[in-house]
């Protein structure tokens, strides 16, 4: 494939700003292997408060854990806790014996409370939380019952996100919740400078066996270019979202594509502007060339979405059926503010895509592009009239129905769309209330096309994990919920 000059040329510059970026870090250490050097795409935006999206990073980390962890089809499994069971709204956790924190304090039931407490009373809370009253209580020093509003089937699965990690109580004595030498996993994060960098050092004590490194070096990489650089210069050994773009320059045996529950959405504001006019918002969704947005920027690595959910959850395509939609009107000239990210590089020219698209069809396009810890704010307040995201569909709890409760509901934390729908709450309440199974699987796909209805949210593509492993890197995971990637198994040889 023949590439743009722009690519070429961005991919040199990117490469001498890179160079030294990750100097020394290669060093052996402990004489069983390489310190790990991982290029994240995001830098942190609450500190790494485990109460942010920032979770993903510690569980990326493999520094802070969870009472449960799910399996490859999104099953709950032992962490933290070894065993559980249900008897109405009231679940009970038995805790694992023998783990301490990386402080050296101990592991008990009241640590467990501490946590899920400060976690369940956040403002915001956790948006696995979202339209969850949950109380922690500890039985005994090994045992928790965790007791939820409404009787919830879920409660094992939304214990499994990352945003309800346990931390030591060392965590929790400041203003924010610091999880620097707090966790329990196999990598103890030591240090972080702000936005530019972390510094994890293997925890021997570690209760699931010595980690196989004895450590890993995190630099904070935004520009999609550069991080592609690192791979390619061999500066960096992990590097997490390689760029689309940048993908064809890497040779193939490094790179790694996974089909993954991310979809790339266009948020219409329902409350405010031009397209609190359904018929507007049909316009906008009528004026949408998805396929060209997979071929011109994707360069085929990704898929036309039919839905909000993707490939990765094929039981959806199966169940979906068609959507009552509003008949769209004539923009007739319309003036829209588009904003999105330069955090993942694709978006930007999604969002000038979209742009030529809307404005063929009548619309006038304004783009509003930022990184993204400068434009999150504006966009849940509703500041404009449509935002591009790059939004994961399950990566908290295995289970969409967290997803489309925070995005799309009267009271979600994180609805864009600025969205209140009695029938799409109606129908949100109750995919989050049917137990697991088919049945929760229809409800959750009826829940899909109640929002698709209100074109509040017009899904584009379903994107793919692009990641990039060096040459010497061994067992790093290749997670498509981006919930781990290194392990406790991954080294450098």
């Amino acid at each position: 494939m023949r590439l743009p000059a722009r690519h070429l040329f961005s991919a040199a510059v990117a490469s001498t700003l890179l160079t030294g970026c990750f100097s020394g870090a290669a060093a052996e250490g402990g004489g069983d292997g390489k310190r790990v050097r991982v290029a994240m795409m995001q830098p942190p935006r609450s500190g790494l408060s485990p109460l942010s999206d920032d979770a993903f990073k510690l569980s990326r980390w493999s520094t802070a854990e969870t009472l449960v962890k799910l399996d490859a089809d999104g099953d709950a499994e032992p962490a933290l806790a070894t065993g559980w069971q249900q008897s109405g709204r009231t679940w009970t956790f038995e805790i694992r014996e023998g783990v301490t924190f990386h402080d050296g304090t101990e592991l008990d039931a009241e640590a467990v409370v501490r946590s899920l407490t400060t976690a369940a009373t956040a403002s915001p809370k956790p948006r696995i939380l979202d339209g969850v009253e949950l109380t922690a209580k500890a039985r005994d020093s090994d045992t928790v019952t965790v007791t939820t509003a409404d009787e919830d089937p879920l409660v094992p699965q939304r214990l499994s996100s990352p945003q309800l990690s346990v931390l030591a109580a060392k965590a929790y004595t400041g203003k924010t919740v610091n999880p620097v030498g707090a966790g329990t996993g196999p990598f103890e994060l030591t240090e972080v400078d702000g936005t530019s960098s972390a510094t994890l050092d293997r925890y021997d004590a570690y209760w699931g066996g010595r980690a196989k490194s004895p450590g890993i070096d995190v630099k904070f990489v935004p520009d999609g270019t550069a991080r592609a650089a690192a791979l390619r210069s061999g500066e960096a050994d992990i590097v997490e979202a390689v760029p689309v773009s940048q993908a064809a320059l890497l040779d193939e045996d490094l790179i790694t594509e996974v089909p993954m529950p991310r979809t790339n959405t266009l948020y219409l504001n329902t409350e405010k502007g031009v397209f609190k006019d359904a018929a507007l918002r049909a316009a906008a969704r009528e004026a949408i060339d998805a396929e060209s947005i997979v071929k011109g920027v994707y360069e085929g690595r990704a898929d036309v979405a039919e839905g909000l959910l993707g490939p990765a959850l094929p039981w959806a395509a199966e169940l979906r059926s068609g959507v009552k939609r509003t008949a769209a009107a004539e923009p007739d000239g319309q003036a829209v503010t588009i904003g999105t990210f330069t955090d993942r590089a694709e978006l930007p020219e999604v969002a000038a895509t979209l742009q030529q698209q809307l404005q063929k069809a009548g619309f006038k396009v304004k783009l509003d592009v930022r990184e993204y810890a400068n434009i999150e704010s504006d966009a849940l307040a509703g500041e404009f009239d449509a935002f591009i995201l790059s939004r994961a569909t399950v990566l908290d709890s295995g289970d969409p129905a967290a997803y489309l409760y925070s995005d799309f509901a009267s009271d979600g934390s994180f609805n864009i769309s600025q969205l209140a729908d009695a029938q799409v709450d109606a129908a949100l309440r109750k995919a989050g209330g049917t137990g697991t199974g088919e049945a929760r699987r229809k409800a959750v796909v009826a829940a899909e096309a109640a929002v698709l209805g209100t074109d509040a949210a017009v899904p584009m593509l379903h994107e793919r994990v692009i990641q990039g492993d060096a040459a010497g890197v061994v067992d790093a995971a290749h997670d498509p919920r981006e919930r781990e990637l290194v392990t406790a198994d991954t080294y450098v040889k």
